[in-house]
This record gives C-alpha cells, sequence and structure tokens, in this order.
C-alpha cells in the first residue's frame, strides 16, 4: 500500500461508513407556463436584467442594425470570429489580453437566457466567441432573440451542453465583499447592455456563419 493509500485508508476509517442515499425530490418544475419566446418572458427578462442593472433595449429584427449602430457609436467593437458587424474588430486571429482590454466593447450573440432569474447563457457557440472575450473588455453587448428566452432553470440547462464552456451571466460583473459595497467590473465587464429582439432572426447586421448541430 502507497503513503497516499494509507492516508485515504485512514480517512475513510475516522470517517466511519458512508451515509444512506438520501432520494433527492425531482417534483419542482421543469417546464414554465409560457413558451419560449412569449410577450410576458420578454417582459420578465427585461425586468430581471434591469434590477441586476443592466442596461436594456427592445428592438424588431429590421431595427437591430440600427439599434447596434446607435449603441456602439464611437466605439471600437470586437466579435467573435463568425460574427459580421459592420465596422467592428473580428477575434481572428485571437486578439491578446492587452488588445481586447483596448477595446471599448464586446459585441456577442447568447446560447439561451432565462426570464425567471434573468440569466444569459454563453456557451462559446456560433457568434459568442471564446470566454475571454466577454469577460476582459470592460462593456459586453448581448443580442438575445426571442425564441432564445425560456422561463424556468430547467428549461434553460436543456438547451445547454454541459460538454461546452458555459457562462452564466445575471447582470454586469459586481461584488460585495468588502463591507457590503457594491464594486462593479471586478471579474468581467462593468456594463452589460442587453439587445432583446422581439422577433425571428434577422439576415443582418450581426449574422452567424456557422452554427451548431
Amino acid at each position: 500500500m502507497s503513503a497516499r493509500d494509507e492516508i485515504l485508508h485512514r480517512i475513510r476509517a475516522a470517517n466511519g461508513p458512508s451515509p444512506a442515499a438520501v432520494p433527492v425530490p425531482r417534483d419542482y418544475a421543469t417546464t414554465g407556463a409560457y413558451a419560449p419566446g412569449a410577450p410576458e418572458l420578454l417582459d420578465l427578462l427585461a425586468d430581471r436584467l434591469r434590477d441586476y442593472r443592466a442596461a436594456v433595449h427592445r428592438c424588431a429584427p429590421a431595427d437591430l442594425a440600427a439599434t447596434l449602430a446607435e449603441l456602439t457609436r464611437g466605439w471600437r467593437v470586437a466579435v467573435p470570429d463568425g460574427l459580421t458587424v459592420p465596422g467592428a474588430v473580428p477575434d481572428r486571429p485571437a486578439l491578446s489580453h492587452t488588445d481586447l482590454d483596448g477595446v471599448d466593447a464586446v459585441l456577442t450573440a447568447c446560447a439561451a437566457a432565462c426570464a425567471d432569474t434573468g440569466t444569459i447563457a454563453l456557451d462559446g457557440g456560433a457568434g459568442q466567441g471564446r470566454r475571454a472575450l466577454t469577460l476582459v473588455p470592460d462593456r459586453h453587448v448581448c443580442v438575445i432573440h426571442a425564441e432564445q428566452v425560456v422561463q424556468t432553470v430547467p428549461e434553460l440547462l436543456r438547451r445547454l451542453d454541459p460538454a461546452r464552456p458555459l457562462t452564466l451571466i445575471s447582470g454586469p460583473s459586481a461584488t460585495s465583499d468588502i463591507e457590503l459595497d457594491r464594486v462593479e467590473g471586478v471579474h468581467g465587464p462593468r456594463t452589460l447592455i442587453v439587445v432583446i429582439v422581439d422577433g425571428g432572426v434577422p439576415a443582418g447586421p450581426i449574422v452567424s456563419t456557422g452554427s451548431r448541430g
């Protein structure tokens, strides 16, 4: 027996027999009262995001180009490889951390969103890019299409692949660890700007050139 095995054996002996497995209740709600993309869910998601101090904008698919242009006017904006946005800086080849710190904002799509918790999910898929892209810049502009919005956390998780690099966002990065004073921009973007598109996915100006299978 190796020294490691001996130590683990002594720890197990000291802890005693393993406790009996406790049944996990599974009677919680796994679906919401509204279908994905319902107007009620979009309103709820917008309210939750505003509670988290995110800036929320609503638009129709035909107005997405003008909305994004107005929001990012005068900014140097980075976008993931595979996303076409006029005038933006593509992350191809991958921008260095210094370059990412030098842009004014990053603009991405998302994988899905949960209205109940105001949570946006990124999975590194088409239009979202690598994790550093949405953590280093001080502003994150995220586009959410109506059909991506579900009501409950179980519905959100069913849309995600646990094997992918998941990032769950509920408002700007913030902490209150020091004397309960809220400080934003500690672990990620100081400012979260969300554009909720009330209809289908348009052909531009934010166009994914790839898709998940």
